[in-house]
């Protein structure tokens, strides 16, 4: 089983990419469970997402506490000794940074992706939602799930500024820069 915790704020789509990635694995013939956490429901507070999928049905009901996968919508909600805490060893760290890798010496035992997602996402015409962005990336970091299935679960999820959001999720797949585990 691969569990993904996903971290961001209200607005920036955490809710919604947890459940396209779900659908999305699912469609590939993998079993996934999708649920988040969030406080006050308002934008920009604390959002967190979280994806359980496995090859078999997931009889698990609780938080995921130390995930397989950190996604970081928002890198203001997390410090690196809490993502050492946090990440279980050899795990895989997505962060929406505009820094580059030099910036997280710390974290460089774990696979890492760094996707500047905001300029993706507006210059795509899809603002602050960066769920499709983040999916992006996601997907050509970890080759889990295919971008083309993604993309299907796209058009079949969002009805709002579809193109555009695809538009996004293919220029993240193209641009997130990887960099291997030190470790």
């Amino acid at each position: 089983m691969i569990e993904i915790k996903f971290k961001g704020r209200g607005g920036q789509g955490v809710v919604v990419a947890s459940e396209i990635l779900g659908r999305a694995f699912f469609t590939e013939g993998k079993f996934p469970q999708s649920f988040s956490l969030f406080g006050s429901e308002r934008r920009g507070a604390p959002v967190i997402g979280f994806l359980r999928v496995d090859e078999a049905p997931i009889l698990l009901k609780c938080q995921i506490k130390r995930p397989d996968h950190l996604i970081l919508f928002d890198l203001s909600l997390v410090e690196p000794e809490e993502v050492l805490q946090e990440l279980k060893p050899n795990g895989i760290l997505l962060i929406n940074t505009d820094q580059e890798i030099d910036s997280f010496k710390l974290l460089r035992h774990y696979k890492i992706g760094l996707i500047d997602a905001g300029p993706i996402a507006r210059g795509a015409g899809v603002e602050g939602a960066l769920n499709t962005t983040m999916l992006g990336a996601y997907a050509a970091l970890t080759h889990l799930v295919r971008k083309e299935t993604l993309i299907k679960v796209v058009q079949g999820m969002i009805s709002v500024k579809t193109e555009s959001n695809m538009e996004a999720l293919q220029k993240a797949y193209d641009r997130v820069r990887i960099y291997e585990s030190l470790s």
